[in-house]
């Protein structure tokens, strides 16, 4: 059983820094509610007409841009990239992926990107080379990235189940 426990609304009355990093610990906690009772087969069903994305598939690429965004392009840590050409965006699900274990996955990678950035300044740049965000940016596009894929969560789970949210 997943637990969601960890969703938590953030301040409305914090610091810019507090309230960006507040808003996607919430966001990121939002898609771990959004999946939580589905089955591995249903988190791997494609179940809006036209589109392969499958709630499990949306963690997986969530993982792969928390890497990207803060350990890998703003913190220039070295880390194997989480997808490529033949898998781009990350959103395949592969034979023995649990939706359990994408979760796990996922917060494992939330809890690395905030260590990626818990010393830098809002206007502190990227240290990965071609790079010239600054980590207010990245927190920002996170912040737009991840919410938006908590809608596309929400009409992926009320196909599949009826299930509805916040």
């Amino acid at each position: 059983m997943i637990d969601t426990s960890e969703r938590v609304r953030p301040r409305e009355d914090g610091g810019e820094r507090e309230t960006l990093i507040g808003m996607l610990d919430f966001l990121r906690a939002t898609v771990v509610v959004k999946v939580a009772g589905l089955t591995d087969d249903q988190a791997a069903t494609r179940s809006v007409p036209a589109s392969a994305l499958t709630p499990a598939g949306l963690v997986k690429h969530l993982t792969g841009v928390e890497r990207y965004w803060f350990s890998i392009d703003f913190a220039g840590h070295d880390l194997p990239e989480p997808w490529d050409d033949a898998n781009p965006g990350a959103f395949a699900v592969e034979p023995g992926d649990t939706l359990a274990g994408l979760v796990s996955a996922y917060r494992a990678e939330c809890a690395r990107s905030n260590a990626a950035i818990v010393d830098a300044e809002l206007d502190e740049r990227a240290h990965a080379d071609g790079n010239s965000f600054t980590l207010r940016y990245a927190l920002t596009h996170m912040i737009e990235e991840t919410a938006r894929h908590c809608g596309h969560l929400d009409l992926l789970r009320e196909s599949i189940d009826g299930q509805t949210g916040q």
